[in-house]
């Protein structure tokens, strides 16, 4: 069994979300990573002679075919998967008094920490909606004593807050100014600049549940004087992981300190796919022979059970993705959904979308 990517557990947490029950009749399972599958089999054979207590005749009947049914799944796993298992059963009929009885089992893309056995009138799925967001986020600030952008970096984007000006005159001094009522003139207006980029900066992060950390990029002179001036909040002070030496400040800025931030941020999405894609190029430009861009070719090699990694563009239709990931899946691929987020995912979705690196070549 193959864990699910993001996107496939949000297509089927779509369709399981609109599912109701005429009465607590659909049953959820969650067996927790490490647990023993074997346990829970027993537990839920339990469960079925519980639910012959129920009154009602056809709520009894589909909760216990329901539990059958997941029952006899458990019973073909040797274990639980890496992840854990997520199990969803029930007569998902529109039409009062047929059946239509439907199970749903996948491991979910992320660790499940917790057991679960319900019956309700509609799935349980919260939890693994939670593994579909962001798990952190990154305060980006790029700045140096004329301008200063500030950003976030959630999953794979990058998004500006606010870019700033500071209105600090040029070196060239109006006529009559001595050189140090200038300096302490410009000194005096510097840090008032520095104090509005803390307080845009504690209004843009303070609130973040999932800051993981600050970078701050810029001229060596500019970001060091506010980091060590500690203008921003004491809270936000201890957040900054890293500094970086920039020259743009602009929004493509932001983006430059992100590719500059690579061993910061060596566990984030973004660094992660960039990653991916550029092994890809890689394999194209020293091992062709194993490394296809073309549909067909592809195709031909999931069938074989040949294909190692299949990357596929999020930018792809629904209808093929699905298609080719179950293909994948079948025969264990390993299946990267690359989005357009970055440079690199952009190229990818340009060159067709679709490529795979092979076991061995066919």
């Amino acid at each position: 069994m193959t864990e699910l990517t993001k996107p496939e557990l949000a297509e089927i947490l779509e369709k399981l979300e609109e599912i109701r029950g005429r009465h607590t009749e659909l049953v959820t399972v969650y067996i927790s990573e490490g647990f023993d599958v074997n346990v829970v089999q027993r537990q839920l054979e339990a469960e079925k002679s519980t639910a012959k207590n129920i009154k009602s005749t056809g709520t009894r009947k589909n909760v216990t075919e329901a539990l059958e049914k997941i029952v006899r799944h458990l019973k073909s796993l040797k274990k639980t998967p890496p992840n854990g298992l997520a199990l969803f059963a029930g007569n998902v009929s529109k039409v009062e008094g047929q059946q239509d009885l439907q199970l749903w089992e996948f491991e979910p893309p992320k660790p499940l920490k917790m057991r679960l056995y319900r019956c309700d009138k509609e799935f349980v799925i919260e939890p693994l909606k939670e593994m579909l967001e962001v798990d952190e986020v990154f305060g980006l600030i790029v700045m140096d004593r004329k301008e200063a952008t500030i950003g976030i970096l959630e999953g794979k984007r990058v998004e500006v807050i606010q870019h700033m000006t500071s209105g600090i005159p040029s070196k060239v001094r109006a006529g009559g100014q001595s050189s140090q009522r200038f300096h302490r003139i410009t000194e005096g207006l510097t840090r008032d600049f520095y104090k509005r980029i803390a307080e845009v900066a504690k209004k843009s992060f303070f609130h973040l549940k999932k800051l993981k950390g600050i970078i701050i990029g810029g001229p060596i002179p500019t970001k060091d004087e506010f980091i060590d001036g500690e203008f921003l909040t004491t809270q936000l002070h201890k957040k900054i992981i890293g500094k970086v030496d920039i020259g743009d400040t602009s929004k493509s800025g932001l983006n430059e300190l992100v590719e500059k931030s690579q061993d910061l941020l060596a566990d984030h999405e973004r660094i992660k796919e960039k990653k991916e894609v550029e092994e890809l190029f890689r394999n194209l430009g020293e091992n062709k022979e194993k490394t296809f861009l073309k549909e067909e070719e592809i195709r031909r090699a999931l069938k074989l059970g040949a294909v190692d990694k299949l990357y596929i563009s999020a930018e792809i239709t629904k209808a093929k993705t699905k298609e080719l990931s179950k293909m994948a899946r079948d025969m264990g691929s390993t299946i990267k959904i690359i989005s357009t987020e970055t440079s690199e995912g952009e190229q990818f979705f340009n060159l067709g979308g679709i490529a795979a690196i092979l076991r061995f070549i066919v």
